[in-house]
């Protein structure tokens, strides 16, 4: 039986964005995708949901003060 990483409860969620999904997040944000922060391709997280070098990754980690922050990465 093998682990999922996401089913452990300090891994936050992880989800791969759609193109149109990321196209709208760079057009909000108002940068180009070499302006994110960056994950490596080879991330077990990454591997896990199936990440690929140019996708945009959404990170939703629960925040005592905030309830629910959201991050964004570029694979590389």
């Amino acid at each position: 039986m093998k682990f999922k990483l996401q089913d452990h409860m300090l891994v936050p969620k992880h989800e791969v964005l759609s193109k149109e999904e990321a196209e709208e997040l760079l057009k909000i944000l108002g940068i180009g995708k070499e302006q994110l922060p960056k994950i490596k391709a080879d991330d077990p997280i990454a591997k896990e949901i199936g990440a690929k070098p140019g996708d945009i990754v959404k990170i939703t980690r629960k925040s005592l003060t905030a309830g629910e922050s959201v991050f964004y990465r570029l694979v590389v």
